[in-house]
């Protein structure tokens, strides 16, 4: 049977340059105590001369040049992800050891270019160092909360900034991200920052290219929001995410702390429903090993549907690999690859987290259970007897299983009615879903215990309630 060279190079070749790559690395920084996966460091730390020539320019140029030449281009950008995620594991290495070594820096700048040309900022010149810069922009220590929003999502954002700032009393920054001004224009940027301290705006059309991008006021934005955003570590947020506790709190998440990628389940829903999805996933991993992680979830060894829900990210892009492993993602995002695959094969931008990383061969983190619901206690029968919880929201929980965060927003139901705001009294986890058939069907947890909220949840989310209504009558939102 006749391989490309593409596959060939991803089936056979690229293994045995990771290994070359890697073993090499490690030889280098062996008696440093220095793992791969380290955070970003300076030129000085990385090498101990950096005047001295390292070794292998010739091999590392040569690498360099079959990537160029031989991208991934579709049709059947599908095949590619796998071996995509093996190049990045290069890239990572050649970033970690070699930055300080001029001709083995031009040569991340070239390749990454090639692999990920959205990486290119439209303000400089086609041959700066657009990588280089673009970490360089990140603020040393910092961290912050990034959203992507448009005007679809303006309301939402709206309610949010008021809950994180006035109700759960965060001094995160906020950074809200937008592509151009027919996104967000600026008479809705206006109102945004008049409604708290710390509040800023990024036009994502000014830091990447938008040629391969092209962000039509979709999910595709989102990790490229947090790829450009100047924090060092980001908790990206769907603008209609709610919280019952401080975002901050996220930062102290032993996972987050030990991985630097923080994730959160979806709902546990439709074993069996979707083979080809899984049948592409293992295809793509056919290179490597699932991590621990992924062998725990109940989506990869058990066939479910759904993964993950990205309305929280949490990120820590000091770490190299987090910081390359996000290129992979954003990737998965771009239009021809997310209209031939990413989005035909799962929903939205939301798999593309964990399986960027995963491909990548980075470890990460997802919280321990899958998608609790919050909602209203439904009884069963007339008779009485255990209730369902029902609502059209799902909830996550903290390391003590503590409600954290919700999905959809404080509205009863933002596709039916864009006034009706209810108060959860309820919510229920691991038991099993009885899912809506559409958007405007609510849907029950049925079989687990159905736990009331404390007086301190239902008051924060109580007032969450007041000052979205509060806003909504000042700039007449609904």
């Amino acid at each position: 049977m006749h391989m490309s060279p593409k596959r060939l190079f991803g089936t056979f070749l690229i293994p045995a340059i990771v290994c070359t790559v890697l073993v090499w690395t490690y030889l280098r920084s062996g008696f440093s105590g220095r793992a791969v996966n380290t955070q970003l460091s300076t030129p000085s730390s990385t090498v101990s001369n950096p005047g001295e020539p390292l070794p292998h320019t010739n091999f590392i140029d040569g690498v360099a040049k079959y990537f160029i030449d031989y991208p991934f281009e579709g049709p059947s950008y599908g095949d590619c992800f796998g071996a995509l995620g093996q190049r990045v594991q290069i890239i990572t290495s050649w970033i970690n050891v070699t930055s300080a070594n001029k001709p083995f820096h031009k040569a991340i700048e070239r390749v990454s270019k090639s692999m990920f040309p959205f990486i290119q900022n439209p303000t400089k010149q086609k041959d700066d160092d657009h990588l280089a810069a673009l970490r360089d922009s990140f603020i040393p220590g910092s961290r912050g909360i990034v959203m992507a929003v448009g005007s679809q999502d303006f309301r939402y954002a709206c309610h949010s900034v008021l809950s994180i700032r006035t109700v759960l009393q965060s001094d995160l920054p906020i950074q809200i991200v937008y592509a151009g001004e027919k996104d967000l224009p600026s008479a809705s940027r206006e109102i945004l920052g008049s409604l708290a301290t710390g509040i800023e705006f990024l036009d994502i059309l000014t830091v990447f290219d938008d040629n391969s991008m092209q962000l039509e006021k979709n999910w595709a934005i989102k990790p490229f929001a947090a790829l450009a955003s100047k924090f060092e570590q980001v908790i990206l947020l769907d603008a209609d995410s709610v919280f019952l506790q401080s975002p901050n709190e996220l930062f102290s998440h032993s996972g987050y702390v030990d991985t630097g990628a923080l994730f959160f389940h979806d709902r546990l829903l439709w074993q069996g429903a979707f083979p080809d999805r899984h049948k592409w996933w293992k295809r793509e991993m056919k290179n490597k090993t699932p991590s621990p992680m992924l062998l725990k979830s109940r989506v990869w060894t058990e066939g479910y549907a759904e993964e993950a829900d990205s309305g929280v990210v949490v990120l820590d892009k000091r770490r190299t690999p987090i910081f390359t492993a996000l290129l992979h993602v954003c990737w998965q995002n771009t239009k021809a690859v997310r209209e031939e695959t990413t989005y035909k094969m799962t929903y939205g931008d939301k798999e593309s987290w964990w399986f960027g990383l995963e491909l990548c061969d980075v470890p990460y983190t997802f919280e321990k259970h899958y998608g609790a619901i919050i909602g209203s206690l439904k009884e069963r029968s007339p008779q009485g007897g255990t209730a369902d919880v029902c609502a059209f929201n799902i909830a996550h929980v903290d390391e003590q299983d503590r409600l954290f965060w919700l999905n959809g927003s404080l509205l009863k139901n933002k596709h039916v009615d864009k006034k009706e705001f209810e108060l959860p009294t309820h919510w229920m986890i691991d038991a099993e879903w009885r899912k809506g058939a559409t958007k405007i069907d609510m849907s029950c947890m049925t079989g687990g215990k159905a736990t009331p909220l404390t007086e301190g949840e239902r008051s924060i989310l109580a007032r969450t309630i007041e000052v979205s209504k509060e806003v909504d009558a000042k700039y007449s939102l609904v």
